[in-house]
């Protein structure tokens, strides 16, 4: 059961951070060209691979119930940041991420931009799609490494991440349009909830305590968390009804 939930965390938290970034990419290379473009694509992926491959390593020397807690604790802070904007924007208290709106803002960007050439590259091209897919990246790749380590598989939680970031660009590059129909506030919310519940269930394992019936109890922490957090949003909805016209943001 883990290692279901393991590779598809690290796809869906891949999947939406490089759904970001696709859309840098596809604003950048439309406008300008795709040849240093996705040289910058090329060359972020190979940074993160090289952040994942020197972490993974470090982290299975520490011992592994202390590795638990440290993973506990870093999945509970990126999985409550996820779930804090989910839940604010599908409550109304902040405005949905709109692709479409992204896109244009980064074509606008790129057609201002000056025209540098740096060893036979457009540079503001190789930098941006760099800089897009190395930050958005940089994220998950903390996930994978940590899920991994903690789980012995990280392997299994890097093909995870490639295998969102080879569908995200296959489809994008094919339309050639941001993925603006994806919905990416639900799948944020859906692996804030899995990072958050996986969080709390090693921080607590690392600790010392066993689970009512090991990892099937998984299960019981995803329902609960994501229980309590459809609970904040019905209660800011209603919060959201009775503010101002255009005080929620």
């Amino acid at each position: 059961m883990r290692i279901a939930f393991l590779f598809l965390a690290a796809f869906l938290a891949s999947a939406v951070e490089m759904v970001e970034a696709l859309t840098i990419v596809l604003a950048v290379g439309v406008t300008r060209g795709w040849r240093s473009t996705l040289i910058g694509v090329g060359a972020a992926s190979l940074a993160l691979a090289a952040v994942i491959g020197a972490l993974g390593p470090a982290l299975t020397l520490i011992p592994i119930n202390a590795l638990r807690v440290v993973v506990g604790a870093l999945l509970l802070v990126f999985g409550l940041q996820w779930l804090r904007k989910a839940i604010l924007r599908a409550s109304g208290y902040k405005a949905l991420h709109d692709e479409a709106e992204a896109f244009e803002h980064e074509r606008a960007e790129a057609e201002r931009a000056g025209h540098e050439v740096r060893a036979g590259l457009d540079w503001y091209s190789f930098t941006i799609s760099f800089k897009g897919v190395f930050l958005e990246g940089l994220e998950v790749a903390f996930i994978v490494v940590t899920f991994g380590a903690a789980q012995g598989h990280l392997g299994l939680a890097a093909l995870g991440a490639a295998a969102a970031l080879v569908v995200v660009l296959a489809v994008g590059l094919v339309v050639h349009r941001p993925l603006s129909r994806v919905p990416e506030n639900a799948l944020k919310f859906g692996v804030g909830v899995m990072l958050t519940s996986f969080g709390i269930f090693w921080t607590t394992e690392g600790a010392g305590a066993d689970w009512p019936g090991n990892d099937a109890f998984i299960l019981v922490l995803i329902a609960f968390v994501l229980g309590v957090s459809s609970l904040f949003v019905v209660a800011l909805r209603r919060n959201v009804r009775l503010l101002p016209v255009g005080q929620a943001t």
